[in-house]
C-alpha cells in the first residue's frame, strides 16, 4: 500500500466535504427560499439562472475531488496489480491538475483562501508517492 497516495486520496475527500458544507453555509444559505435545495434568490448582481449554475458548479468541484480521491485510493491499494503506464498517466494528470488548481486558487484569492494549500499538499503527496 502506498501511504502517500492514500493520504492524498483521503485529503481529496475531506477537502470536498469541507468545500461543500462551508459553501452551503457561508455562500448559498441566505440565497435560497426556506425548504428549497437550490438557491434561487436573485440579487442586483446575479440573476437566478446564474446563481443556480454557480451552486451546481460549486458542488461539481467537490464531486470531481471525490472522484480524484477515489482514484488515488484505488491506486494506493492496488498499484502493483495494474497497467503501470496507464496508472502513471493518471497520476501525472492528477499531479498537474492539483498543481494548476492550487496556483489558480492562490492567485485568484491572493492567498487568502486556504484551499490552495490543501490542493498543493495533495499534488506533493502524489509526486512523492510516484
Amino acid at each position: 500500500m502506498n501511504i502517500y497516495f492514500l493520504s492524498a486520496g483521503i485529503l481529496c475527500f475531506l477537502l470536498g466535504i469541507v468545500h461543500s458544507f462551508l459553501g452551503e453555509y457561508l455562500i448559498f444559505n441566505d440565497k435560497r427560499d426556506k425548504g428549497k435545495l437550490v438557491p434561487s434568490k436573485e440579487s442586483s448582481e446575479l440573476k437566478e439562472r446564474h446563481l443556480r449554475i454557480l451552486w451546481a458548479t460549486w458542488h461539481l468541484a467537490s464531486i470531481f475531488g471525490w472522484c480524484i480521491g477515489s482514484v488515488l485510493i484505488k491506486v494506493a491499494l492496488t498499484k502493483n496489480q495494474q497497467n503501470i503506464e496507464f496508472v502513471d498517466f493518471i497520476l501525472q494528470s492528477i499531479i498537474y491538475t492539483m498543481g494548476i488548481s492550487s496556483l489558480l486558487v492562490l492567485v485568484g484569492t491572493k492567498g487568502k483562501h486556504p484551499g490552495w494549500i490543501v490542493l498543493l499538499i495533495i499534488g506533493i503527496l502524489t509526486i512523492i508517492g510516484n
